[in-house]
């Protein structure tokens, strides 16, 4: 039969009752003759209840602490749920990052996985027991925990899913999969059966919060079937793999919405070649990422620049430019927190004109302005004003999805 490894997230194992829907559903799939890996998260705000418990003594304690602190969470996590499946009579064992294998980088709270020594699991597998592997976290070759960063868990089931040769990958969370808007705040949103490698990294990383960007990059890259469904509701999922076969695939497969953006914009620079590069050189020494740049027209040999980046690095890139006015020349440099971006993925854009123009009507009809544009062969963002992004998301799915099924 075949190898699953099955993740779940925080909210899954919340709480007492919680934890043994989740040893049910891995049993219900151990009793039908497969091997299963288990990932756990934290439970619900634990690692939020851990920072803030740091904080109290040292607002500034080090990342190798920190990291040791915040491990705990999903060794509680594995640990309890490991229990509840020996109470229903079935062989578990639970392991820590470090017992499982799972070897990183020493860049303490946002560790990388160089490789996983899967010995022990598969020593634990051939015993017929169910393993339970703590996500989110790994050990260094100073022998020192380390966590993975945001989406950790994700990652660390794509990563031993990778490692094992894993027959699929389940992601348990707390939707049915996912949807072509987020379905807590859209009106009409619809789960997709399936979705690509390319389409989910996009919508990843424009701010849907299914699945993180790193684990399906990771998936693409070493071929790993994913399956992303709820832990709560018992149906179906959907299903990111590198090819969709459909009858008719739709030009737009989801919308995104990320709030965590800001805006700065430099005035007045000197129109030569490489003011540019100054001042993105400046910002990739400080290790903050900008997204959409947009620049204007020349004129009167002076031009503008206006970029995103997140909206935590906002003011330390507003503080850097500043410091560096006089050497890259320009007037002023304006920061804009209340901002948001709003995107939209689709595989079938690249061959389909007209997709941007329906987009941009949907927001035209709904009086909303776009602020910047940004464009690839499989997604159009734009960026609005923070309090219409609700109404921005709602408008596009509507001008997409209809009642018709339009796209």
């Amino acid at each position: 039969m075949a190898l699953i490894v099955q993740k779940f997230g925080g909210s899954s194992v919340a709480d007492a009752d919680k934890v043994r829907n989740v040893a049910r559903i891995v049993t219900e799939t151990y009793r039908k003759g497969h091997s299963v890996v288990v990932v756990l998260s934290a439970q619900g705000d634990t690692t939020d209840e851990l920072i803030e418990k740091a904080r109290e003594l040292n607002p500034k304690a080090s990342k190798r602490e920190m990291d040791m602190l915040l491990a705990t969470g999903e060794q509680i996590s594995i640990a309890l749920c490991a229990m509840a499946i020996e109470r229903m009579g079935y062989q578990a064992i639970s392991l820590t990052g470090w017992q499982a294998g799972m070897l990183t980088d020493s860049a303490y709270s946002a560790a990388r996985i160089k490789r996983i020594h899967t010995e022990r699991i598969r020593k634990e597998l051939d015993k017929r027991k169910i393993v339970l592997v703590a996500g989110f976290q790994g050990i260094n070759k100073y022998d020192d925990v380390t966590t993975l960063g945001r989406g950790g868990s994700d990652t660390s089931a794509v990563a031993l899913a990778a490692s094992l040769h894993a027959d699929l990958c389940q992601i348990y969370t707390d939707v049915d999969g996912v949807y072509t808007a987020d379905p807590r705040h859209v009106t009409g949103a619809r789960k997709i059966d399936e979705i690509t490698f390319d389409e989910m990294l996009e919508l990843a990383s424009l701010g849907a919060q299914v699945l993180h960007n790193r684990s399906v990059e990771m998936a693409k890259r070493y071929g790993v079937n994913m399956e992303v469904l709820s832990s709560f509701s018992g149906h179906m999922g959907t299903k990111v793999k590198e090819v969709v076969k459909t009858m008719e695939k739709n030009h737009v497969s989801g919308i995104a919405k990320d709030k965590n953006v800001a805006r700065l914009a430099l005035v007045g620079l000197a129109d030569q070649p490489g003011i540019a590069f100054k001042i993105f050189s400046l910002l990739a020494r400080k290790d903050i990422n900008v997204d959409i740049i947009l620049q204007s027209i020349g004129r009167n040999e002076s031009k503008d620049i206006s970029f995103t980046v997140a909206r935590g690095d906002g003011p330390e890139a507003k503080r850097i430019l500043e410091e560096h006015q006089q050497s890259i020349g320009f007037q002023s440099v304006e920061l804009n927190e209340e901002v948001a971006k709003v995107s939209i993925v689709g595989a079938g854009m690249v061959n389909n004109a007209g997709v941007a123009c329906k987009m941009f009507e949907a927001l035209f009809s709904a009086g909303i302005n776009i602020n910047m544009i940004s464009t690839s062969e499989i997604k159009v963002s734009v960026l609005v004003d923070e309090r219409d992004a609700d109404r921005a998301v709602q408008a596009i799915h509507d001008r997409f999805f209809n009642e018709f099924g339009s796209n």
